[in-house]
């Protein structure tokens, strides 16, 4: 965690909205607001948030993610000033299997965020296009968008080696490369991780996630030794679609062959940070958070 990070204190007399995706992260965040003496209202998208933050948070339902004027009348009658969202969704699930409508039924105030973007005549579905959507709906609601780390700064990684060996000249080089490559990716809003070996790219994230991305890596690189490289956007809003690692990372990078994770400080959200590291220990797995700052010292920057 950045020595210049703070924490956000929850409004005083009201609760804070949680929007619930997949992962231990939202449980994180749920569990340091309630740390801090705050409460939580808590909505928790289905097939995607875990069961557990019924026992932490102080109010919650079930709803789909299409559901958006529906969230903000529950916010609104919980007395919610400040609302953020955490945890994954799965976005080709949602955008293009049809589970969407199928599952989640959007409502008109959805249709009315969403529908520029997915149906009209200049459809955009990137994430920060319709996150940003989703974000300026809050704020004319009277709510604002708070980033979670900003209630839980812990979560992010501090610069340095956190586990493994450091790396050798050839793991130098193909860090490098990486880096270069994902920071581009991530300014085209494409994805934010890509794995390398021996200086070639193997795979690049896209919509189906990083762990799909590890996953198709291990199948085309069956000698193993990769590294994966997962970096923030230029100009991260950190608001939203922050990158995140932990103990599921770690078993499918091991699971698929890779050696080596390197990741942003200050920009990247270590869930579960004790299991991870433990974890990547055991499987002879280094990751290193690293700067932009360290790269720019080598003269190397984003294309």
């Amino acid at each position: 965690m950045s020595s210049s990070t703070s924490i956000l204190q929850p409004a005083e007399g009201h609760p804070v909205g949680l929007i619930a995706g997949w992962g231990s992260f939202p449980i994180e965040v749920a569990t340091e607001v309630k740390r801090q003496g705050g409460s939580v209202c808590c909505i928790a998208i289905k097939g995607h948030a875990s069961e557990t933050l019924e026992s932490i948070c102080d109010d919650m339902i079930w709803s789909g993610v299409g559901k958006v004027g529906g969230h903000i009348r529950y916010f609104r009658r919980s007395g919610v000033k400040q609302v953020t969202m955490a945890g994954k969704l799965f976005k080709a699930d949602l955008l293009f299997s049809g589970s969407l409508w199928l599952r989640h039924l959007p409502d008109f105030r959805c249709l009315r965020t969403f529908g520029p973007l997915l149906f009209g005549r200049n459809r955009d579905a990137r994430d920060d296009r319709l996150l940003l959507a989703v974000t300026n709906t809050y704020n004319s609601s009277g709510m604002e968008v708070c980033a979670p780390t900003d209630f839980a700064p812990e979560l992010l990684v501090n610069h340095g080696m956190l586990v493994g060996r450091s790396p050798n000249a050839r793991l130098e080089k193909d860090i490098e490369m990486g880096w270069r490559v994902a920071r581009t990716m991530g300014g085209m809003d494409i994805g934010q991780s890509i794995t390398i070996k021996d200086g070639a790219v193997i795979a690049v994230e896209a919509i189906e996630g990083t762990d799909a991305c590890i996953e198709r890596t291990g199948t085309l690189c069956r000698r193993g030794g990769w590294t994966l490289v997962k970096v923030s956007k230029p100009n991260q809003d950190m608001r939203f679609d922050v990158p995140t690692i932990g103990p599921q990372t770690v078993d499918r990078v091991m699971d698929a062959g890779g050696t080596t994770i390197v990741i942003e400080a200050d920009k990247t959200i270590l869930v579960e940070r004790e299991e991870t590291l433990r974890r990547a220990s055991q499987a002879g797995i280094t990751i290193v958070a690293m700067s932009e700052s360290d790269f720019e010292k080598r003269g190397i920057v984003a294309a």
